[in-house]
Formats: C-alpha cells, sequence, structure tokens
C-alpha cells in the first residue's frame, strides 16, 4: 500500500525540490513478451502515474517508472507526466493538452468558454473530433449547445496532473465516439508530501491562487484542492472573469488493486470580447482589443463524482470507472452584429443544462494461445445524457424570441474487444472490433415537427503490428476505423425553425477511417524521435457556422500528413524538444460527384452536398510547428523557452481567404531554494505578436457599412442592393487577436 507521503507529479513541477516517493523496487529485467505486457493500461491509474518518474523542467528527477519506456501500439502515442507538463508556461488550463505534438489550443471569445482545437489537419471547434477525458469522465458533451463535442477543460487545475495519455487516429477499440482524430486521456494524483500553496499576479489584472494538502484517512489518502482566480484581460471591455474549483480525492490501495473517489466543483462567469471583423479595426472604428457588442459573455457550472476501481493478478486485470456529471452552461454572441437583425443587433442566447453518468468497465484476460503470450481485453462502455438545450434571440443578454427550445433524452451503449499477442521478440499484434449502439429522443418545444426518435448502430474494426526493437527502434503500422456522432437535433429535424421550410436530416453516427505507419527510435543517447505518416477519411466533415456560431454536418473529407517529434535530454539540466505537424486537407471528390462520395462511406444523403466550387477545408491548419528548450536542477535557477507556430489555414472553400501564420514565444525563469520554495516568472508573447489568435470568414453587417444603408433604409423605403447580397452581408476576414506581451509573478511555498 502506499504510503500517504507520496509526492504528486505535478509537486515536482510546481515546488521543483527533491523529493521521495514510496516506488517500487528496482526489478531484474523481463524477456520482451513480458515486459511489452507489463502495463496493460496504457492510459495510466492515478497512482500509477504518481510512480511514473518524469524529469522534470529543471532536471529533478524521481524513482519508478519512467512514461518514456510505456508500451505504446503506435507511432504517434504518447504518455507524458505531470511534471513535464507543469514545466511550460501556461496561459490557460486547457494548455496543458499541448503537451501532444502538433495540438493548437487556443480561444476565439471569453476564457470562460471551451477553447478551440487543432490538431492533424482538422478545425476541431470545440473538440468535435478529439475526445477528451479528466480522471475517466468524459468532457466532450453531445448534442450541446454551443456545438458538438463542446469539451470546456477549465474546471482541470493544471498542478493536479498525474500523466496525459495522448493517442491519435481511430486505431484503438476502448475509443468510441469523438476519437477520430484523437483522444487524450487526464489521470490526477491521489496526494501530495507536503501541503503546498502558490500565488499568481499579474498583467492585465491576472491573479491566481491554488492549494492542495493530502493525508491519511483510515486506510487511504485523502486529497483537497482548491483554485481561484479573476483576470480581466487586456479588452477595452474587460472579461471579469471570476472562477472558483475545488477537488476532493479519497483513493486507497495499489495501481492494480484499489479504488478512488473524487468529487469536483466548478463555477465561472465572464464578458467576452469576441471575434470581429477586419474592417472594424482598420476603418478605426474599434481598436485591435475593442469590442463591437460589450456585453457577449457567459457564465458555467460543473459539478462532478467520479470512481475508479482496479483489481489484478496473474491471470487478469479489471477495470472500471464510473461518473455522473451535473453542468450548466449559458453564452451570448453576437457574430454577424447586425446582419438579421438591423433594430437590435444579432445577438443570441445557447443555453445547455444537463445531467449525465456513465459506466466504463472492461477485463483483462492473460495467457497464452498456441505458446504464444496473449492478453484480450473485453469491455462495455455507456452513458446517458438528459439535456435541456435552447437557442434564442437576445438584445444585452434580454429574451426577445426563442428560435429553439429542446429536451434531449440520448444514451449509448458500446462493446469492445481487442488483443494483443506477443509473436516473437520483436513482433506483436494488435487486432480489436467495437460496436456502438446510439438512441436519441428529443421533444421540440417550439415546433413539434422537429420531434422525434433515433436510433443507430456502428461497427469499427482496427489491427495493428509492431516491429522491434531493432537498435532501439520500432516500427509501427495501424489501420481502423471510427465514428464521430451528430447533435440529435439535427438527426430529427424536419422543418426550419425560422421559417418552416423542409429540412433535409443529418446521420446519427458518421464513419471514419484511418491508418498510420510510424517509426521511433531511441538510438541516439537521451533522444527518443518519432515520426509518422498519417491518412483521415470521414463521411462528413463538421464546419463551423458563422452566423449560427455552431458547427453542422458537411462533405466528405480526406487528409494526409506526417507528424515528427523529438524529445532530447542530454544532461540532467537540460531539455529540447522539437515537433513538426504538415497535413494536406482536402474535401473528396468535386461536387459533380458528391453523392458517389457520400455513398461510398455508409450512404450518406446526397442532398447534403453543398454548392461551393471548392476543395478546401475551411480552418484546416497545414502545418504546425513547436520547439522548446528546458534548463535547470532541482534546486536553483531555472528557465525555459517555448516557441509555436500555427500556420496559415484556409477560411474557405475555394480559399480566398487566408489566415495569418501566428507565432508565439513563451518563457519562463525562476528560482527554487532549499526549504521548498520557488519564485517564478512567467512571460507570454514575449515577442508581442500582433497576429491572430484565430481567424474565420464569412458575411456579417456593421451599422458603418455602406450596405447596411443600401439594405435597410432609414426612412422604411425599398432597399436599393439585392436581397441575395443583404442576406449574405460583406464577406469579411474575422479574427480574435493574440493578447500582447503579459508578466506573471509566481510565490509557491510547501509546509
Amino acid at each position: 500500500m502506499l504510503a500517504a507521503s507520496v509526492p504528486s507529479q505535478a509537486q515536482l513541477a510546481t515546488m521543483l525540490t527533491p523529493v521521495e516517493i514510496d516506488a517500487p523496487k528496482p526489478r531484474v529485467a523481463a524477456p520482451a513478451r513480458q515486459r511489452a505486457s507489463a502495463i496493460t493500461d496504457r492510459r495510466l491509474a492515478p497512482r500509477t502515474a504518481a510512480q511514473v518518474a518524469v524529469t522534470s523542467g529543471t532536471g529533478g528527477n524521481s524513482p519508478g517508472f519512467n512514461t518514456a519506456q510505456l508500451p505504446v501500439s503506435a507511432a504517434s502515442e504518447k504518455n507524458v507526466g505531470g511534471a513535464e507538463v507543469n514545466a511550460r508556461p501556461l496561459s490557460r488550463p486547457a494548455e496543458a493538452l499541448e503537451v501532444a505534438p502538433g495540438l493548437i489550443i487556443t480561444q476565439h471569445s471569453g476564457d470562460g468558454k471551451a477553447n478551440q482545437y487543432f490538431l492533424r489537419g482538422v478545425n476541431l471547434d470545440h473538440g468535435t473530433d478529439l475526445a477528451i477525458t479528466v480522471d475517466g469522465m468524459p468532457v466532450n458533451m453531445r448534442t450541446h449547445g454551443h456545438g458538438q463535442g463542446y469539451a470546456d477543460m477549465n474546471f482541470l487545475i493544471p498542478e493536479l496532473i498525474s500523466v496525459v495519455n495522448v493517442r491519435k487516429g481511430p486505431y484503438f477499440a476502448d475509443e468510441g465516439d469523438f476519437s477520430s482524430v484523437g483522444a487524450i486521456h487526464v489521470s490526477l494524483i491521489d496526494s501530495v508530501a507536503r501541503t503546498m500553496a502558490s500565488i499568481t499576479s499579474g498583467s492585465f489584472g491576472y491573479n491566481r491562487a491554488f492549494g492542495v494538502t493530502s493525508g491519511k484517512a483510515g486506510d487511504g489518502n485523502l486529497l483537497v484542492a482548491a483554485e481561484t482566480n479573476i483576470y480581466n484581460g487586456p479588452w477595452d471591455h474587460p472579461d471579469k472573469l471570476k472562477k472558483l474549483n475545488a477537488v476532493v480525492r479519497y483513493s486507497q490501495g495499489t495501481p492494480d488493486s484499489g479504488f478512488s473517489l473524487t468529487g469536483m466543483a466548478y463555477a465561472n462567469r465572464w464578458n467576452s470580447t469576441d471575434q470581429v471583423p477586419l474592417r472594424a479595426i482598420t476603418s478605426g472604428q474599434i481598436g485591435l482589443y475593442g469590442a463591437l457588442d460589450p456585453t457577449d459573455g457567459g457564465n458555467a457550472e460543473r459539478f462532478s463524482i467520479s470512481g475508479r476501481y482496479r483489481d489484478s493478478d496473474a491471470t487478469g486485470a479489471t477495470k472500471v470507472d464510473f461518473y455522473a456529471i451535473k453542468s450548466k452552461l449559458n453564452l451570448w454572441n453576437n457574430f454577424t452584429f447586425f446582419l438579421s437583425d438591423p433594430v437590435n443587433g444579432d445577438q443570441f442566447h445557447q443555453h445547455d443544462d444537463r445531467v449525465l453518468g456513465g459506466i466504463n468497465a472492461s477485463h483483462t484476460f492473460r495467457g497464452t494461445v498456441g505458446g504464444f503470450r496473449t492478453e484480450t481485453e473485453v469491455g462495455v462502455q455507456s452513458r446517458y445524457d438528459n439535456i435541456s438545450v435552447s437557442l434564442g434571440n437576445t438584445v444585452q443578454r434580454q429574451y426577445l424570441s426563442g428560435t429553439r427550445s429542446d429536451l434531449v433524452m440520448q444514451g449509448s451503449a458500446g462493446f469492445f474487444v481487442q488483443n494483443t499477442t506477443w509473436w516473437t521478440d520483436w513482433l506483436r499484434s494488435h487486432v480489436g472490433w467495437r460496436g456502438d449502439y446510439y438512441n436519441a429522443t428529443v421533444n421540440s418545444l417550439l415546433l413539434a415537427a422537429n420531434s422525434g426518435t433515433a436510433n443507430a448502430t456502428i461497427g469499427s474494426p482496427k489491427a495493428g503490428l509492431v516491429f522491434g526493437p531493432f537498435a532501439r527502434t520500432e516500427l509501427f503500422i495501424n489501420a481502423g476505423e471510427g465514428f464521430h456522432s451528430n447533435d440529435a437535433r439535427g438527426v430529427t429535424i424536419r422543418e426550419s425553425p425560422s421559417d418552416g421550410s423542409p429540412v433535409e436530416s443529418s446521420p446519427f453516427l458518421v464513419k471514419t477511417r484511418g491508418a498510420e505507419v510510424g517509426l521511433r527510435t531511441k538510438l541516439v543517447p537521451g533522444l527518443t524521435s518519432s515520426i509518422a505518416l498519417f491518412t483521415l477519411e470521414s463521411a462528413s466533415e463538421i464546419l463551423f457556422v458563422g452566423d449560427a456560431g455552431d458547427t453542422e454536418a458537411s462533405r466528405p473529407s480526406r487528409r494526409v500528413g506526417f507528424e515528427w517529434t523529438n524529445d532530447y535530454k542530454p544532461t540532467s539540466w537540460l531539455s529540447l524538444e522539437a515537433d513538426l505537424a504538415m497535413t494536406r486537407a482536402r474535401f473528396r471528390g468535386s461536387n459533380a460527384d458528391q453523392a458517389a462520395a457520400y455513398a461510398e462511406l455508409d450512404g450518406y444523403p446526397a442532398s447534403q452536398i453543398g454548392n461551393a466550387p471548392g476543395h478546401f477545408i475551411p480552418g484546416a491548419p497545414n502545418m504546425i510547428a513547436s520547439a522548446g528548450i528546458r534548463l535547470g536542477e532541482a534546486r536553483g535557477w531555472f528557465g525555459a523557452l517555448r516557441y509555436r507556430y500555427f500556420g496559415p489555414r484556409p477560411l474557405t472553400e475555394d480559399a480566398a481567404f487566408i489566415s495569418p501564420a501566428t507565432g508565439l514565444l513563451n518563457g519562463q525563469i525562476g528560482y527554487r531554494f532549499d526549504n521548498g520554495w520557488r519564485v517564478q516568472l512567467d512571460a507570454f508573447n514575449i515577442l508581442d505578436s500582433r497576429s491572430d489568435q484565430i481567424t474565420y470568414a464569412y458575411g456579417s453587417l456593421l451599422k458603418t457599412d455602406s450596405l447596411f444603408a443600401a439594405c435597410f433604409s432609414a426612412g422604411g423605403g425599398a432597399p436599393t442592393a439585392p436581397a441575395a447580397v443583404c442576406q449574405t452581408g460583406i464577406m469579411d476576414r474575422i479574427l480574435h487577436p493574440v493578447e500582447p506581451l503579459a508578466l506573471r509573478l509566481t510565490v509557491a511555498g510547501a509546509f
């Protein structure tokens, strides 16, 4: 049983002092076939993660397992310890996930809203094809008021991260909805060696306080942590963000035979400076950090209980995760300004209030077949959401009229089986299959025609081979099918909520297919390098719709690209990293033969085909790169620099609008004292870039536009502009700027 003094990886990063943990005793190296199966749960259990030896940004080490040595099934799979996560300068909680190579996390609105994600040439909006879990709980929300797969990470306290498991592609049988592009699983710590507290204060009214403590409670450990944060930002109309977070966690047993029970509470409210048209800035109507509707903003809350159970012996292992979550979100946005309503403006309110629960359970059977060592995992995954979701028109957050109001009950059940067989010391195979069943009942309160029930099933085969190691190098080959779900309201819709015209419904489940070939090598001492070539096809792309602030199902797509990842630690005081991801993303086929393309993947209805002439996928990045350096030992001075590059993206299907590239340099310098105290200065956007944090292109209308007068005569006369032009507005680059140079000073101590 672990002692109460087991420190977290987060402690190593935040306090950065030498600590000792009750780690497993060193073991004699096992034969390759046994060694490869020593850890069956690659998405690490919290206490296992607390024992993972990870080098901190300053070179401090702790004994135990090393995340870099954990077995992986694909060249792009990666495990990152909490110390490494927290050694990076983080301007917002979700940036902790950028330890996933090639992932960009940004924001187009207030910091209380879910972030925008980009990975493998996909604009994932707020999480459409990136499955995220925290402590076994799904973060992605289906049939959500602001977009399918909405994944708000603001409830995460980065210091509590134990390990981050990164997977990419539809190659894993235990990954379901939203995981076609990737899946990120965050495990949390169970305990800390000493009570810790920190205070951070910085530019633009940023203030944060954090504390965590743990101790023995009966036969287990009790951990309590809390965080409070306020922030105005550089905006002309301050965000006035106010956030509270709390975590209580009880754990008992060992990584293989034990359990944990965790409670979380989160509340946040904020104002938003949303994206604005470039012409509003260049004309001088507003400044770079100005807002066209200062009443935009929102509030959110989340409460959860989650549990984990593990049991293991020589013949098998059992895993059970369960959760219950209550969440609520209110958002007020105005993306098109006066395009639809010349008097009151186009602000709208999105409301989502839900209770969801689920359980994931599996058992792994260990044995031999025909003399070959095998492990076969059989599992079930279930989830149920009870949702109240609505969309309405507002002015200055005051209700004007309703567009949609729905009560949705949505459930799903999945079954999976995956087998790993070690054929030789240099060859192992992975074969799996999963089946999913989805059901939803939609009660449309404003338009009964859009009520209904929907059902769908889908099967997804998976396969992979791992060759090696040869000269400390492994070759990975992976292929598989996956899926993502569409908003249940779009599946049962029959009539347009605005004018009652017939509307074609969307398929409930959309198939994806992917493949990957990659190499991972440790041939050079201290260097771990991997390269992966991948392709991903989707039967329906999910795109952002500017005038609705939402997403919609679109045309089939194909992506081909590569990722090159390098982590180098030549000495105890120096760490280097460099990642490069490049992708070619296109819609598949011409508009003339889109029907055949839809039919190729599960008979997607031909009536969904758009009329746009281009093949470019709006918002799809073709290049993402990053590089970083960290210096320092466990005591004394330490520092870090990290640069990330977000390449240009086509903003329309004909690439008539292209976003600028964005390069950001962040840094960190500090000093760790012998008594466990630490002083640290973080700097964000050191080069003071004035580029876009995120960019779109769509039609909007301002009262200062000449088209406004042509469409809406002040005297009530007939419009002088064509109706189609008035409905479309003025196409423009719509942007949310990068925040300017900001400094944040942290003082942290252990007690």
